[in-house]
């Protein structure tokens, strides 16, 4: 947990991390924009870095580079905002770009879905490699998430690992919108 790091991280997180019972009360709106850039760990970043490099620069491309960035920053936006929509009386800080990756992965779909992703199956000990469409692999990530989503609803956070699943929903669905 945070605390572990001392009590200047708590703040900082408490600070600039997307809490919902302060959005929805008007305070701390700007943390929908500044816990874009803030994660929970070294898994968390590397894990949306590795899903921005196979998918972001196709959607870029189709896009432009003008319109990219607002697209990532809006499907961030919109994940955190369906986060405080299923999460109203949270008071645990939300951090992190999975809602915005998701909207990558959204527009991708849409945009991509004929496209091969190459996907490491494992079988106990056994692993191979397959090639899979954009839509198979992203309809088995989207329906998990969801899926996810509905086994925390009236959940208690700590009992739901603290992954604010609904964002990366709620980013999929405007990716999808937008890339429609």
């Amino acid at each position: 947990t945070l605390e572990a790091f001392g009590p200047r991280i708590v703040e900082f997180f408490n600070q600039y991390a997307v809490v919902p019972v302060h959005i929805l009360e008007g305070e701390r709106i700007y943390t929908l924009f500044t816990s874009l850039f803030l994660h929970g760990g070294w898994f968390h970043l590397i894990s949306n870095m590795v899903f921005l490099w196979i998918f972001g620069d196709n959607v870029e491309a189709a896009l432009g580079k003008l319109f990219f960035p607002l697209f990532y920053v809006g499907g961030g936006v919109a994940a955190s905002l369906t986060h405080v929509f299923v999460s109203p009386a949270s008071e645990l800080p939300s951090v992190g770009a999975s809602g915005a990756i998701g909207a990558i992965l959204g527009a991708y779909v849409v945009m991509f879905p004929r496209s091969q992703v190459r996907v490491l199956l494992l079988f106990g000990f056994f692993a191979v490699v397959r090639r899979v469409t954009a839509i198979f692999f992203l309809g088995i990530w989207f329906v998990t998430q969801f899926f996810s989503g509905v086994a925390t609803l009236g959940a208690e956070t700590a009992q739901t690992g603290g992954v604010a699943v609904w964002a990366h929903v709620g980013g999929f669905l405007f990716g999808l919108v937008v890339g429609l």
